[in-house]
């Protein structure tokens, strides 16, 4: 079931979403051994996002291989290819494209419920404080926290490929659109130089259904413009 993450993705990027666990016998032991530690929800989690992973690079015409953690746990993708992986309770996906076309994707799926105690002071500025007020005013069907959260945490996803670098909750200033579905970071910290060009804002698409709230990232190659 892919189309709660085909609303926030352009054409040219694959993807593929799982509402249940992969069943099937481990795919590679080197991911094995990655996982032989972790509790049941961790590995049902790891073994399904690549198996959604190696679905959509299936679409790329990709072969498929071992996905192992690099550098702070991102995926090592396969050369010549960026992607992102996402879980949450009861959801899995994966997205991948060539570089050619895109630098850098960032996915995040969370359940569509507000966040937890004192979460939303840690991850927003006062500034998207004041605007998550007033969205709420205006939709309050949606869980505005919920989704800034997850709006950040595609921006990680697709800063980190560019930079190998972290980026905070407090790294980038997040504005939302409601009829069009769209979002803007506003980097606040040195932005990253791709294919020769600064890029000190990303832009992306959220959304809601399926008992989530989405947001996607895509840093497009400088020959994709």
């Amino acid at each position: 079931m892919t189309s709660v993450l085909k609303r926030v993705l352009p054409p040219s990027i694959a993807h593929i979403s799982s509402f249940g666990d992969h069943t099937g016998p481990p795919a590679y032991a080197e991911e094995e051994l990655v996982i032989r530690n972790s509790v049941p929800e961790r590995q049902r989690e790891f073994r399904t996002a690549r198996h959604c992973a190696r679905l959509a690079l299936a679409q790329l015409g990709r072969p498929a291989v071992p996905l192992l953690p690099g550098h702070r746990g991102a995926v090592r993708w396969p050369a010549g290819v960026t992607g992102s992986l996402t879980h949450c309770p009861g959801y899995r996906a994966a997205a991948v494209t060539e570089t050619d076309r895109f630098r850098a994707v960032g996915i995040d799926a969370e359940p569509h419920q507000p966040l937890p105690g004192d979460t939303l002071r840690i991850v927003a500025l006062p500034a998207e404080r004041a605007m998550l007020a007033a969205l709420a005013a205006a939709e309050p069907d949606v869980h505005w926290d919920r989704l800034l959260f997850c709006a950040k945490e595609a921006v990680y996803k697709a800063w980190f490929p560019l930079t190998g670098t972290w980026l905070g909750f407090d790294g980038a200033r997040l504005t939302f659109t409601t009829d069009s579905r769209r979002f803007r970071a506003r980097l606040l910290v040195t932005a990253p130089v791709v294919d020769g060009r600064t890029v000190d804002e990303f832009s992306g698409w959220w959304t809601v259904g399926q008992g989530l709230v989405v947001a996607a990232v895509a840093v497009p190659a400088e020959s994709a413009d």
